[in-house]
């Protein structure tokens, strides 16, 4: 990592990030133009940016989202997400910690199910009306959210990109996952609980008027085309099937998701004009220009010398070794995507695990899984989820900003990872 390109790849990373935590200029515009830098100064080109599948932009990502998005857009104009909205209040007598905690816990199952970006694009349109009935702040609600779709996404092989990648390095199952880590991620849901009733305590405020209100409404009323919500939930249930099918039909999440917005466009009364324009333009535009910033980064040697310092601080110890991945994944994975850089320390990761030998229980690879899953929660750019959120925040015209997020991920990530740090030790280690 001598060559000036090195360098000018990390100038260019770094500035465009700095632009983006300070908001001085709009984030999409500081990915694409960093992005745009990167090809400018041949830290990649446009074969490396647009067909690489290790240092390109991730087309599996982008049109997963945009699937979604198409799909989400149908079912806002059926009523669904207000009928979701009033039935979760009632049910929650309409108390916000009660309500922020039903949505927590129903966003960490669901991630685990599904994955975590395509469980925020249906959860957070149902945020947004919940805090509107009940005059409550919004980012609190849809940032507790995010933060439980990262660790919920961490219990299962599905749940998070990532994982997909350490399951097919390491020859891990589904049940793999769900006995080691489902546990885990249950904990540190516990955990995000307690901690949300400290860090959001000021944003609790029970309008009574307004809680009668929602009390009293008809959630059945809320439906405004019943065949509609039909055509879109059957099409929606299919795309779920898809994505948990995988393992047979050999369809990535993006061919599902697109083969579910094309039929669901085909079969319904929607306009295409109308679902194309639910869907979430600049963020897409912003991840693209991510993961070129990030293959500049790859290809240029950059992330892959990291890699390398952290494989040669582990050594030959396997505790020490699992303490570093775990850790080092977690802050690394704050500040680039999660997915590239799981999927450069994989082969170093699977080196380690041959050199060390150790218990059997793929320790290290759930080091590495843990880490990268819990560290997206860091900053409002860790994980895809993130962005996706921020995305429909600022659409909806709440904005969340960089700092704000990030100030509550880091609280958050600091301490699941610490538990996970007991978890991994106690398991693994001492109780072994």
């Amino acid at each position: 990592m001598n060559d000036w390109q090195s360098w000018a790849a990390i100038v260019v990373f770094v500035g465009a990030y700095a632009l983006i935590i300070t908001e001085k200029i709009h984030r999409v515009a500081a990915a694409l133009g960093g992005a745009g830098l990167m090809l400018a100064i041949g830290a990649t080109d446009d074969t490396s940016a647009f067909y690489s599948e290790h240092s390109g932009i991730d087309w599996n990502v982008i049109f997963l989202l945009m699937g979604m998005m198409m799909i989400v857009g149908v079912l806002k104009k059926t009523g669904l997400f207000e009928y979701l909205a009033i039935w979760s209040v009632k049910r929650a007598n309409a108390r916000p910690f009660r309500v922020m905690v039903m949505l927590i816990v129903i966003t960490a199952v669901a991630s685990a199910l599904l994955d975590n970006v395509t469980t925020v694009l249906l959860i957070a349109p149902v945020t947004l009306l919940v805090c509107e009935r009940l005059a409550l702040p919004v980012a609190p609600f849809l940032i507790a959210e995010v933060l439980a779709s990262n660790i919920g996404g961490t219990a299962t092989l599905v749940g998070d990109p990532p994982n997909i990648i350490i399951a097919s390095r390491a020859g891990l199952t589904f049940n793999d996952f769900l006995v080691h880590l489902a546990p885990l991620s249950a904990l540190l849901i516990l955990a995000l609980i307690a901690l949300c009733r400290v860090l959001f305590r000021t944003s609790f405020r029970y309008d009574e008027d307004r809680a009668a209100e929602v009390m009293e409404l008809e959630e059945r009323e809320a439906i405004r085309d019943p065949r509609l919500l039909v055509q879109g939930l059957t099409v929606l249930a299919l795309v779920v099937v898809g994505f948990v099918l995988h393992p047979v039909l050999h369809y990535e999440p993006s061919i599902v998701a697109l083969l579910g917005a094309g039929l669901l466009v085909a079969v319904s009364a929607a306009e295409t004009r109308d679902v194309l324009s639910e869907v979430e333009w600049p963020t897409l535009a912003f991840f693209a220009g991510l993961f070129i910033m990030i293959g500049g980064l790859i290809e240029t040697g950059v992330i892959g010398e990291v890699s390398k310092t952290l494989g040669q601080a582990i050594g030959g110890d396997e505790l020490g070794g699992a303490m570093v991945l775990l850790g080092g994944s977690g802050v690394l994975s704050g500040v680039i995507d999660n997915i590239p850089y799981v999927a450069t320390m994989a082969p170093i990761t699977s080196d380690l695990v041959t050199a060390v030998g150790g218990s059997g229980d793929h320790v290290l690879w759930w080091a590495l899984a843990i880490g990268a899953d819990l560290g997206g929660n860091a900053t409002a750019i860790g994980a895809s989820a993130n962005v996706v959120v921020l995305g429909i925040a600022e659409r909806n015209r709440t904005p969340i900003s960089f700092w704000q997020f990030t100030k509550y991920g880091l609280v958050v990530t600091v301490v699941t990872v610490a538990i996970s740090a007991a978890y991994v030790w106690l398991r693994y280690f001492a109780l072994a």
